[in-house]
């Protein structure tokens, strides 16, 4: 706890990052591998403490929250959850080696879905209609994920709607926010029940992310995040890449 301030500094900068663009667990997860915690419970800590903070930005962007694709977050939400509890029991009854064998290419796979997630998306949604039932099948499977370890789970939701939903994809940021806090929150309830979260660690990390994602949320609708974007694909590959060195 003597770096309490490295905490802080990655707790506010991942919750204005989340609230903007996603890919806040690209500051958290690596900053708490760095001080020392074993993979797992850096994942869950990062997990737990910035979960308030989607929240927050949920709260923010209330006002805009919508369905996708016709499809209601009454049905949505309740999927996300599933998913991320199951995700969340996959990560914490899984052999440990394997989420340490596993993490670079997780990581990888955030960062290529964060460079590239939406364009693709858009670009195979002019030759491609998937249905809504297909669609929820890939909510679950994303929310799976996003329990598991979460990096830019946001931008693969996007990606999958706009397959089947044509509407800008600033405007569906209200619902990508709500059901990443859904999935979340299911994993959020599996690590504190299991024991995974490093307290000390999180609580540093938690006001500070809840002030950067609200605060970020509420900026985040009259400023173009492209900059923001920008930065976090420079973290998320120079993070990336670090724990592929770390492993070799």
């Amino acid at each position: 706890m003597e770096n309490i301030h490295l905490l802080v500094l990655a707790g506010l900068l991942a919750g204005a990052m989340n609230a903007v663009a996603g890919g806040g667990s690209f500051v958290t997860f690596p900053t708490l591998v760095l001080l020392g915690l074993p993979p797992v419970a850096a994942n869950a800590t990062s997990t737990v403490a910035l979960f308030p903070g989607t929240i927050a930005s949920t709260w923010a962007y209330r006002d805009g929250l919508t369905g996708v694709a016709g499809v209601s977050l009454r049905l949505l939400l309740p999927i996300s959850i599933l998913g991320g509890l199951v995700g969340a029991l996959l990560l914490l009854f899984a052999p440990a080696s394997t989420f340490d064998a596993v993490v670079p290419w997780l990581l990888l796979l955030a960062t290529l879905t964060f460079a590239g997630g939406r364009e693709f998306g858009l670009a195979l949604s002019r030759r491609l209609r998937i249905g809504t039932g297909t669609m929820l099948v890939c909510q679950f499977l994303i929310s799976i994920y996003g329990g598991y370890f979460g990096g830019a789970v946001g931008l693969m939701m996007l990606a999958v709607w706009s397959l089947l939903d044509t509407t800008e994809l600033k405007a569906m940021a209200p619902a990508r926010t709500l059901l990443v806090s859904g999935a979340n929150g299911a994993a959020v309830v599996c690590f504190v029940i299991a024991g995974a979260v490093r307290w000390p660690e999180m609580l540093a990390m938690l006001t500070s992310a809840i002030v950067g994602g609200y605060g970020a949320a509420r900026v985040a609708k009259r400023l173009p995040p492209g900059l923001i974007r920008a930065l976090v694909l420079v973290l998320s590959a120079t993070v990336t890449a670090w724990f592929f060195l770390r492993r070799g």
